[in-house]
């Protein structure tokens, strides 16, 4: 009895636990209580197939256990990094494989780059990237199927990389097994198991490692779908932060613009301009003028390139000239500039410190409506310059004429421009190409004060001011005028007109057209230097380059030719009184030597050279010809 007890009891051990009896102890058990051969041989038989199906269903159940987990750590997801290695691991420890691994699919270059990894022995397995048409997983992103090989070393040919050979060989795998990772439409990535010994993977497997293929593949897409709304956020931030600017923008350009209005309405010139500009947009604004002088200014202290431009900002003035546009300058304390233009007209610019905050487009378009505005303020200012230089040329004009019947009427305005014309004792004259009179009148105008008298009088610019107030200095008021032109310009200085204005006038305006004749500009000349030359030859041009050449030029072509300097004994000669010995003493020479010189100048200008006509003449032609060589070395 007591034996029938125990193999009933080891009947029972073997329907739940197939390691707790022996291979043969179920049939030995049979037998013990009466049963044929036979029937142990045919009840053991069921018996270990119930064995193997509760082990099944107990694998299962471990496995069912294992993805319900990674579904709950699925449903908890914060970092899919985190998640995806975790799943990686179960699959390692549930297909009980010697390595596991993910490989993500880029739709972009069709490669496969391996992302998570678990039992890898190797360095190249972790950051293998798989060219496409290469290896298993090529394969089994193109089926959309599992597939695995039980050697990898045989599998087909055209399949193999190198690189993917050398991490194979580099982990010792031999079989593998890939399922791929899907959604509807797209493969996102493979899921691998491997063994580094031979093996045929069953369906049960398959199945397993396919389920956690999707878990992996919800994680993957989830992970898309966040970084998706995560760009989508942020793009929506920063479509906020630029409408947001820009209309931050569009309210300071619409001050500015009523402003600006308020300050051309109310006349207030360029610095209400360049106030209303440097509190708007919270940086330092320098206004130039055509000569690069300050005219207006405005967010104090000035950087540095706005008190002396430098290449860089003359290169983004002349390109907003071109263009039109307000300019970035780079590389300089000055962070744009527009240039103040109407048509070809240039008036100046408009120079923009650094700020708080970078300049916009729109504060660009501001930047150049009040660029606009300066212009429009140059022009408004021309034109009430212009009326007033024209009054003051009309002044001129009858000062000079000097028509006793007009006299009364020329003090009367002459006081209404606060001119005192008692105290207008010197006169300046100016010699300047017709079409540019105007512009450098009105330069010359805005460079002196309000009691000097400039305006344009029979085709010269004419300068009256009192001796008795600071005294102009020529040299730097012709450069001004120069400067303002571009284009040389000679100045003449009469003697003291002690009053007589009209007097001084005529001495100057002979002297100008001794210089024009004899082809002399861009000096500063005294009157007195040319007497008294100016009032007794012809000041045309032509006439004077012939008298020049009737009398002295056979002795320049003289000297030319030989390499001699005839001239030079010709000048000592007639500056000595036409005496040999004192010549021959003021060029260090014997007197034998200057006599034969006299002798050459015998033969080249003809033996009645020396008569007092000729003489003369001579005289005059020596001493004019001397005066332009030394004007012309200064």
């Amino acid at each position: 009895m007591r034996e029938d007890a125990e193999a009933i009891s080891v009947l029972l051990g073997a329907a739940y636990d197939a390691e707790s009896v022996g291979p043969t102890e179920v049939s030995d058990a049979l037998r013990r209580i009466g049963a044929s051969e036979e029937q142990a041989a045919e009840i053991a038989d069921r018996v270990h197939r119930s064995q193997r199906e509760f082990s099944r269903l107990r694998r299962r159940e471990h496995e069912l256990s294992a993805l319900f987990s990674s579904a709950r750590e699925l449903a908890e997801l914060r970092d899919s990094d985190a998640v995806l290695e975790r799943l990686v691991q179960r699959a390692h420890e549930m297909m009980g494989a010697d390595l596991a691994y993910l490989s993500e699919f880029d739709p972009g270059t069709r490669e496969l780059r391996v992302r998570e990894t678990s039992g890898s022995v190797s360095a190249s397995l972790p950051s293998l990237r798989v060219p496409p048409g290469r290896g298993l997983v090529s394969a089994v992103v193109e089926s959309r199927a599992p597939l695995w090989v039980s050697n990898y070393s045989s599998y087909t040919s055209e399949r193999h990389d190198s690189g993917v050979d050398e991490a194979v060989s580099d982990e010792g795998l031999v079989s593998m097994l890939g399922v791929p990772m899907l959604t509807s439409d797209d493969v996102l990535g493979v899921l691998f198991v491997g063994n580094r010994t031979e093996k045929s993977f069953s369906p049960e497997e398959v199945s397993l490692l396919s389920a956690m293929a999707d878990h992996a593949s919800v994680i993957l897409q989830t992970t898309y779908t966040l970084r998706s709304l995560q760009e989508s956020e942020d793009a929506s931030r920063r479509n906020l932060e630029s409408l947001t600017a820009h209309l931050v923008e569009r309210d300071r350009a619409n001050t500015v613009h009523q402003e600006l209005v308020q300050a051309v309405l109310a006349g207030g010139g360029f610095g209400p301009v360049a106030e209303t500009l440097a509190s708007a947009l919270g940086r330092s604004v320098a206004i130039l003028d055509d000569q690069d002088q300050i005219i207006a200014a405005a967010g104090l202290p000035l950087a540095a390139g706005m008190l002396e431009p430098d290449a860089a900002i003359h290169d983004a003035i002349a390109e907003s000239r071109r263009s039109g546009h307000c300019v970035a300058v780079t590389g300089s304390t000055v962070r744009a500039v527009a240039a103040l233009s109407a048509g070809k007209r240039h008036f100046g610019a408009m120079l923009l410190g650094d700020g708080e905050f970078e300049l916009g487009a729109v504060d660009f378009r501001t930047v150049e409506r009040a660029a606009q505005v300066g212009a429009l303020l140059a022009l408004q200012q021309e034109a009430a310059s212009g009326a007033d230089q024209r009054v003051r040329s009309e002044l001129i004009t009858d000062l000079l004429d000097d028509v006793p019947e007009r006299r009364s009427d020329v003090e009367r305005r002459a006081r209404r421009l606060g001119v005192d014309l008692q105290t207008l004792d010197t006169l300046l004259l100016l010699a300047v190409p017709g079409d540019q009179q105007t512009a450098a009148a009105r330069a010359l105008s805005r460079h002196l004060d309000e009691r000097t008298l400039v305006g344009e009088y029979r085709g010269f610019i004419v300068v009256a001011h009192s001796s008795a107030r600071d005294a102009l200095e020529p040299e730097r008021l012709r450069a001004h005028a120069e400067a303002s032109i571009q284009h040389p310009v000679s100045l003449v200085v009469p003697r003291a007109a002690k009053g007589a204005l009209p007097d001084a006038f005529v001495s100057a305006m002979r002297t100008a057209r001794l210089l024009a004749a004899l082809e002399i500009t861009g000096m500063t000349v005294q009157v007195d230097d040319f007497l008294p030359y100016s009032a007794i030859l012809d000041t045309d041009s032509r006439a004077l380059g012939t008298f020049l050449r009737d009398t002295i030029g056979a002795v320049r072509t003289y000297d030319a030719d030989r390499g001699a300097d005839l001239l030079g004994t010709l000048r000592a000669f007639v500056r000595n009184n036409a005496s040999p010995t004192r010549t021959a003493r003021a060029l260090n020479f014997h007197t034998n030597t200057i006599l034969q010189r006299l002798d050459r100048l015998d033969h080249v200008l003809g033996a009645d050279w020396r008569e007092d006509e000729r003489m003369f003449r001579l005289g005059i032609a020596v001493r004019l010809d001397e005066l332009r060589e030394r004007l012309e070395r200064r």
